[in-house]
């Protein structure tokens, strides 16, 4: 099979001999391997060779340090035997698969299988990307388990909070979904259900089954049939429609509301809910073990509050598809998207750029002018020696000046607080916390190597 990159590879073994072996297997299988160097940036897949001698913390070093590139996969690949608890740990490390080369039959099909999937997911992310915009590492990994889950034939649970996109995701499943004669992807918004008319929009109702039902309607389980139903806020739906929905999933059969026959209803459902439907199950508002069954794949969406770098990305994506403008947008407006908070999360940074994209007017570049003053920020105690943590400030520089140090030493301890500070704010992006700070990525780079901010 032939892949069309080089596969990185670094080692971490000495048994040089049993080493060649296995690289020449797989690059006769038709796999280009290629070692990696210090400082060498690994991109793409990767394969890491240790055994039982080797030490474990400096392999998950060199795992660790790779996780920065969000492109890059790993499969560890041990050439004597390998404990449980070091499978284990380097799956914790960012290892996508993990094993013995002599313990397991065919490992050059394994290795090859492994690429040739990676390499056809990596091409679906990236059609992905054009409709569920990002770059970061954490939306990154989103997008590889959606594909992941959309060619599997599961139930999905999406978890995320409001703003976050889960229905657009649940849209991409389907479209993903490799069923062959898929009909259509049928939306059920729980919130909106009428009590009392909640179980005919799900389930249909027969003529004069209640007032008004002057005729026989099909409701969401018909309508996706062979399709996917996707049931948006599922955590809403009560209790007594949670006991039938669960006969559906189950027997694959539902009554219509006003009938004593038995249909037949066969569909993908995908659900959606910003709650803790574990905590409701604790609390008894949601069923056990219609939660069991909804949940055959969990997928988190990522706050923008955990994806900042994708801030401006989307912010680009919402100027240029949405409004058409493809005037440039001056820097600032950028570093004011930057230093805000979102707690609408995707939905409420695109209805602040709808706002800026409205109020500007003609065919100059977009400004802090074009920001509406109702989004300014909040200007009190901007440039006044009172402002906020002052005291605090004062507090801590008393407290050094007391323990002897001399302006270089309290200069540079505050230094180094503000460094970490800012990594920790921006979730450990270090471009991220530079444009804060006002420094260059590499320094900060310098202050994480140096074993002051633990990752």
């Amino acid at each position: 099979m032939d892949f069309e990159s080089t596969v990185w590879f670094q080692t971490f073994t000495h048994q040089h001999g049993l080493l060649a072996d296995i690289i020449g297997q797989l690059e006769a299988s038709g796999i280009e391997l290629a070692a990696l160097h210090l400082n060498d940036v690994p991109t793409g897949a990767g394969i890491i060779f240790l055994d039982q001698d080797s030490k474990l913390a400096e392999v998950q070093e060199a795992m660790d340090s790779f996780s920065y590139y969000s492109d890059t996969r790993i499969i560890a690949v041990s050439v004597g035997r390998l404990a449980s608890t070091s499978t284990w740990a380097l799956l914790r490390s960012g290892a996508a698969e993990v094993f013995a080369w002599f313990e397991v039959e065919k490992p050059v099909q394994i290795v090859a299988s492994r690429l040739a999937y990676w390499q056809v997911l990596e091409e679906k992310v990236m059609d992905l990307q054009q409709r569920l915009v990002g770059r970061s590492k954490c939306w990154i990994n989103t997008l590889r388990q959606l594909v992941d889950m959309s060619l599997s034939n599961c139930q999905v649970l999406i978890m995320g909070e409001s703003g976050t996109g889960k229905e657009l995701v649940a849209q991409e499943i389907h479209r993903l979904d490799p069923r062959p004669t898929k009909r259509d992807c049928v939306v059920v918004d729980c919130t909106n259900l009428i009590p009392g008319l909640s179980g005919s929009e799900l389930f249909g109702h027969e003529k004069g089954a209640f007032t008004n039902a002057i005729s026989t309607r099909d409701g969401a389980l018909a309508l996706a049939h062979e399709g996917t139903l996707f049931l948006d806020e599922l955590g809403e739906l009560p209790l007594p429609l949670q006991a039938e929905l669960l006969r559906a999933l189950q027997e694959g059969t539902y009554k219509r509301v006003g009938s004593n026959t038995w249909r037949q209803a066969s569909f993908r459902l995908v659900s959606a809910t910003n709650r803790d439907l574990a905590e409701e199950v604790r609390k008894g508002r949601f069923r056990q073990d219609l939660y069991y069954r909804i949940s055959g794949w969990t997928c988190h969406l990522p706050p923008l509050r955990e994806r900042k770098e994708d801030i401006v990305v989307l912010a680009e994506h919402f100027f240029r598809e949405q409004h058409h403008i493809q005037q440039p947008v001056d820097r600032q407006v950028y570093d004011f998207l930057l230093l805000r908070d979102y707690p609408g999360n995707v939905r409420e940074l695109q209805q602040l750029i709808n706002r800026i994209a409205n109020k500007h007017l003609g065919e100059g570049p977009i400004t802090l002018g074009d920001i509406p003053r109702s989004d300014w920020p909040d200007f009190a105690g901007f440039g006044t020696n009172e402002g906020p943590g002052t005291p605090e400030l004062e507090i801590g520089v008393t407290s050094l000046l007391y323990r002897g140090l001399g302006l270089k030493e309290i200069k540079d301890q505050v230094t180094e607080i503000a460094k970490k500070v800012a990594i920790t704010h921006e979730n450990g992006n270090l471009k991220l916390a530079a444009h804060r700070l006002g420094c260059s990525e590499r320094i900060l780079q310098m202050h994480r190597r140096s074993g002051e901010v633990v990752s």
